[in-house]
């Protein structure tokens, strides 16, 4: 599977329902309700319309598809999905999106003993207790291989660490 179709996979149905729901509505609406009663459009080419009336309204569905991105993928890494979309949708210019992208946190992984989803960098399961990383022995935070010392209370490291 590609990697698109499976970020696609993040977004809610409610979400995509949302933006074709929108898409074909704010379509209808320009044919029916905005270009007959508007002198204005009387004098764009018939094709102009049509792109206008087309295009326009597909960057409100792609807004929704984002943001209902934003709902997704935060509530797949851990973090607090309500914030981030109200974040997402009332933050003007598409501003709260970008700072989602900006401040999310990695992926969940998962342990290897008993599947719970826990949070890169942790040395333990939460759940199980089984190691996922390499620990320091002083106070038991992970640690990388190859490290010499630890980097929260500058225990030294055994070699084969």
């Amino acid at each position: 599977m590609s990697r698109l179709r499976e970020e696609m996979r993040v977004i809610p149905i409610g979400a995509w329902v949302t933006a074709i729901v929108l898409y074909v509505a704010l379509v209808v609406l320009s044919w029916r309700v905005f270009i007959p009663h508007d002198e204005d459009f009387s004098s764009w080419p018939r094709w102009g319309l049509t792109l206008f009336t087309m295009v326009m309204p597909m960057f409100l569905a792609v807004y929704v598809l984002l943001v209902g991105y934003v709902a997704g993928d935060a509530r797949r890494r851990g973090m607090r999905q309500v914030m981030w979309t109200l974040l997402a949708v009332f933050i003007p210019n598409a501003i709260g999106i970008i700072l989602y992208f900006i401040l999310r946190e990695p992926l969940l992984v998962a342990c290897r003993s008993c599947g719970t989803q826990v949070r890169q960098g942790f040395a333990f399961c939460s759940k199980c207790g089984t190691a996922l990383a390499h620990a320091c022995p002083a106070c038991r935070s992970a640690v990388q291989p190859g490290w010499s010392h630890c980097t929260k209370c500058g225990a030294r490291l055994e070699a084969g660490n």
